[in-house]
């Protein structure tokens, strides 16, 4: 069972719809309750980063996710807002983010002679592992993922960037640290490429 939490900020439905696609059970819940016994995690996101963080402390999930993610080392995998709120902060926001990896998240910035490059950054793009790891082992020159952000996750600690991805600058788009794993694109909007990335967290 895949617990994903309900903090009002997320693609609950379109996550939960393709996890049944790969034979995943889940649930869907912001009850302290469910999460407590979940044994896997995902912690999705569309918006604001100061916003989402204010979601959880309203809800009180903070402390519990500290839990789940830091002592009992639950596989947790962040999707878009929810792998930046994984973060030490944002330049969107002024609070701090949940700080569970040494990163911090930045605003795309171009110049205006460049005319490539739109904020925000919209549409597929890949993946460029850089190291192995179960969800990304096997992946080719045609994986791709749907990416819809205005900010970008920037690591300080080079061993924890998973993969990153090229747009106008390189930046990390998927880390891991232990059991946490965040991932900037939506692999619910990712057609096979997305099925087969949550197929694999629901495998681990």
């Amino acid at each position: 069972m895949i617990t994903i939490v309900d903090y009002g900020m997320g693609n609950l439905g379109s996550i939960r719809n393709m996890l049944k696609r790969v034979g995943a059970q889940s649930q869907i819940t912001s009850d302290s309750v469910e999460i407590e016994k979940a044994s896997k995690i995902i912690l999705p996101g569309v918006g604001a980063f100061s916003t989402g963080m204010e979601k959880l402390k309203e809800l009180n999930l903070v402390q519990l996710l500290n839990k789940k993610a830091l002592d009992e080392k639950v596989p947790i995998l962040g999707i878009c807002l929810g792998m930046q709120i994984m973060c030490k902060s944002s330049e969107e926001g002024e609070g701090p983010g949940l700080g569970w990896v040494n990163a911090d998240v930045k605003k795309f910035q171009f110049p205006r002679e460049d005319t490539l490059h739109k904020v925000p950054h919209i549409g597929w793009n890949y993946i460029s592992p850089k190291k192995e790891h179960p969800l990304v082992g096997g992946f080719d020159a045609k994986t791709r993922f749907y990416f819809v952000h205005s900010y970008y996750v920037k690591c300080t600690d080079e061993a924890d960037v998973l993969a990153r991805t090229q747009y106008g600058i390189e930046f990390d788009s998927m880390f891991a640290v232990d059991n946490i794993i965040g991932a900037q694109f939506h692999p619910e909007k990712s057609h096979r490429f997305g099925m087969d990335l949550l197929r694999r967290f629901s495998d681990i």
